[in-house]
């Protein structure tokens, strides 16, 4: 008897487990399944790609840079002109609000050699 019932309990167990259950289907997901599956791209003309591809051009070779005809006549013409530099002797040292000088080396020096007064110091 108790094998019996050992049995019997096992077979419900086992029943209880395998027992198939109504599987609900999803209808939409289904429909959505059998369209993909379905489906085929319309197929292509052979001439679809007219208008979109250009053709391809090389582009033109550059020209390569001439020197002038009359070289002696620009080098002539350079060395005649002037430089554009501010004149050291007419401006002479100048000092800015940040101390920088302004001028030749020998201003410079004569900047760096100069008494600075001496500031008053204040008494307790």
């Amino acid at each position: 008897m108790l094998a019996r019932s050992a049995a019997v309990a096992r077979t419900r167990l086992t029943r209880g487990i395998t027992s198939s259950v109504v599987i609900r289907k999803d209808l939409v997901q289904d429909l959505y399944l059998r369209e993909v599956k379905a489906y085929r791209p319309p197929p292509t003309p052979k001439d679809a790609h007219v208008g979109i591809v250009k053709s391809f051009a090389a582009p033109s070779t550059p020209q390569a840079p001439s020197l002038p005809s009359d070289f002696a006549a620009e080098l002539a013409k350079y060395d005649a002109a002037e430089p554009v530099t501010p004149s050291t002797e007419s401006q002479g040292a100048t000092t800015s609000a940040s101390g920088e000088v302004s001028g030749g080396a020998k201003e410079f020096l004569e900047f760096l050699e100069a008494d600075f007064p001496k500031e008053e110091e204040a008494h307790h």
